[in-house]
């Protein structure tokens, strides 16, 4: 079955606020928690999970065999990386709905990408 990433994005700054209103974040968690059951009933559920701040990211880039390592995101932008699900899901309608269930629940929007298909040996 094929996978999908559904990706949550949001700014950062909002993140920060919601971190500060304590019962919208328990209602985000229990409603997330809600999707997440869901997901691993109907047998969708591959992985997921929340990151942390862009500002504990670190980047690594390989020049000429060196690594070089430098603090903070590989992209600065308003708009940030969140989290994450990878779901299986018979076509991309139904990874659609699923999107759908999460954006409501974690209340950000979903970026819904399918992984590429592994080359046959």
């Amino acid at each position: 079955m094929p996978q999908y990433m559904l990706s949550v994005f949001g700014d950062e700054a909002e993140f920060a606020r919601q971190q500060q209103n304590a019962e919208l974040i328990q209602q985000m968690y229990t409603d997330v928690g809600k999707v997440n059951d869901r997901l691993q009933e109907q047998g969708a559920w591959v992985f997921g999970g929340g990151l942390h701040p862009t500002s504990t990211a670190t980047v690594v880039r390989v020049n000429d065999g060196d690594a070089l390592t430098t603090d903070g995101p590989y992209i600065e932008a308003k708009e940030q990386l969140g989290g994450f699900w990878v779901i299986e899901a018979a076509d991309l309608d139904a990874a659609l709905t699923w999107a759908k269930d999460c954006s409501v629940a974690c209340q950000n929007p979903i970026e819904v990408r399918p992984f590429q298909e592994e080359p046959e040996a």
